[in-house]
């Protein structure tokens, strides 16, 4: 793979710039129905996903700039580097970590990332006030059902596609799993609402969606249909419980980010060692020591890099900016002219 040029051997190995490949990196020879480019841009994907995790945990408040200049140095010196581990056979591979499509290494990668963000940039205004929680919903939630359902069928791709090949037995049990998972994972959100706090909370079941996903992405290919339907709703019910806690010690995540992809991922990591064909204690403690690993570098990788950028150029907009809405002092113009007020536009 891509990933294989930096690969660990003690320290960050360097392949050098650019993307080569001789004549049988486009044919059969590389991988059957699988070429160098097809796995370049396939990988470049996954890279753009860890990067796209963390701009939900930050919405509403940080500076395009910053953010920008952030992804660049994480996806381009931390996710390769610590992707190398598992998927390009680096030392956890060795040690029979498994990761199938991400739930350690696309998401807990991006979600460790986000929750060093939401902590530095603060919350955003008026979202604790006088000791209470404020929820500040968002302002289209058919258009936010849309998207969720858009990524369950980017799923299919994100996991069927990591089987590499066009193997139809491990390709359509491969989407089965995640097809399940997800499905189940709505639901175990939505009941969890539902008894908690009474309603059928549809921003909580649509992140249950998104937990049962990336839950399953680390053993989409192991797992049998009872296991998926066991992994999907469990996620549902932390990524509920996950939500709550992070707003009670005043971690501001705007879309919980960071319950659906770091929560839910190290869960989706850990049920590799619990259900499906690898299950057992000496594996699960290889995903243990797995999801140690890469909490440890992405968090503190995630907090230097933040701290390089608030100390050189800030990472927050102005206050004026932030209640003005950042389509207006980011980008100059408003999301949604109908309804700006005569004269605000700049």
């Amino acid at each position: 793979m891509i990933l294989a040029h930096y690969q660990f051997n003690g320290f960050p190995g360097f392949a050098g710039f650019g993307l080569t490949t001789d004549d049988a990196g486009i044919t059969q020879a590389y991988n059957t129905g699988y070429t160098y480019w097809t796995d370049f841009l396939f990988q470049a994907m996954f890279a753009a996903t860890a990067a796209t995790i963390v701009s939900g945990a930050v919405a509403e408040r940080i500076k395009l700039s910053s953010f920008m200049i952030f992804t660049v140095l994480y996806v381009t010196l931390i996710y390769p580097w610590a992707g190398s581990w598992k998927w390009g056979g680096g030392w956890l591979d060795a040690r029979g970590f498994y990761d199938f499509a991400g739930s350690t290494l696309v998401h807990s990668v991006g979600g460790w990332a986000a929750l060093a963000g939401a902590i530095m940039l603060g919350a955003r205004r008026g979202k604790y006030v006088a000791g209470r929680i404020r929820a500040l919903p968002g302002h289209n939630m058919p258009l936010a059902a849309i998207g969720v359902f858009l990524l369950w069928l980017g799923w299919f791709g994100f996991n069927g596609g990591s089987v590499l090949s066009a193997d139809p037995g491990a390709t359509s049990l491969t989407l089965m799993t995640t097809c399940i998972a997800a499905a189940a994972g709505g639901l175990g959100a939505m009941y969890t609402s539902w008894i908690v706090s009474k309603k059928p909370d549809l921003s909580m079941g649509l992140n249950g969606i998104l937990a049962g996903l990336v839950s399953i992405t680390a053993g989409a290919d192991l797992m049998g249909l009872h296991s998926a339907l066991l992994i999907g709703p469990i996620a549902g019910v932390i990524v509920y419980f996950s939500v709550v806690f992070f707003d009670r010690i005043r971690v501001d995540d705007p879309v919980g980010a960071i319950s659906v992809h770091l929560v839910c991922g190290i869960w989706g990591t850990l049920a590799v060692g619990l259900f499906g064909s690898k299950a057992g204690v000496a594996q699960l403690i290889n995903q243990i020591v797995g999801i140690v690993a890469y909490g440890v570098v992405c968090a503190i990788a995630a907090f230097v890099f933040f701290g390089m950028i608030k100390a050189v150029m800030g990472l927050r907009v102005s206050e004026e900016e932030e209640v003005e809405g950042l389509d207006q002092g980011e980008h100059g113009m408003p999301a949604y002219s109908d309804f700006v007020a005569s004269g605000s536009v700049r």
